[in-house]
């Protein structure tokens, strides 16, 4: 299963949602069955690495987030399984209805936000680090849903 996480720029929200699945499907021995990214919709911040408030909010946690910061690309929406975004932006950049069927917001894997209608993550770098914490918080119930989603079969 290859999947892509995707938020603006590519250095918090979906750096943290890459690290934190990598995290649960090693935890779980799947790390063969998953190959896990993360790129943004804008390319502000190509080449950087994530938001050393992003990495603080991980670390506290035990987890280190890598990588850098990269711009989705056409080719994207064909080589990944599932695209799942924090935002709705991802849908209207897909080229056709079949990529667009690919592309997932992430919180509508977790049973509390679906349940809420409240399905977008919050985009914390404009605030204080305890935005990180929370985004962090929303992304890690998102992701064990989607993989408690994909062990069960449930998602395409």
């Amino acid at each position: 299963m290859r999947l892509l996480f995707v938020c603006l720029g590519n250095i918090c929200r979906s750096p943290t949602a890459e690290g934190v699945m990598r995290a649960l499907v090693e935890e779980a021995g799947l790390e063969n069955d998953f190959y896990i990214d993360s790129a943004g919709t804008g390319g502000w911040h190509v080449g950087s690495a994530p938001d050393r408030r992003a990495a603080a909010a991980a670390r506290a946690r035990g987890l280190v987030l890598e990588g850098a910061a990269r711009q989705v690309a056409p080719e994207d929406f064909l080589d990944f399984d599932l695209l799942l975004a924090n935002e709705r932006e991802l849908r209207r950049m897909a080229p056709g209805e079949q990529e667009r069927a690919k592309v997932r917001l992430l919180r509508e894997f977790d049973p509390a936000a679906a349940a809420a209608d409240d399905l977008d993550v919050p985009d914390p770098y404009y605030g204080g680090t305890g935005g990180f914490d929370a985004v962090f918080d929303l992304v890690r119930a998102a992701c064990e849903g989607l993989l408690e989603s994909l062990r069960a079969g449930r998602v395409p």
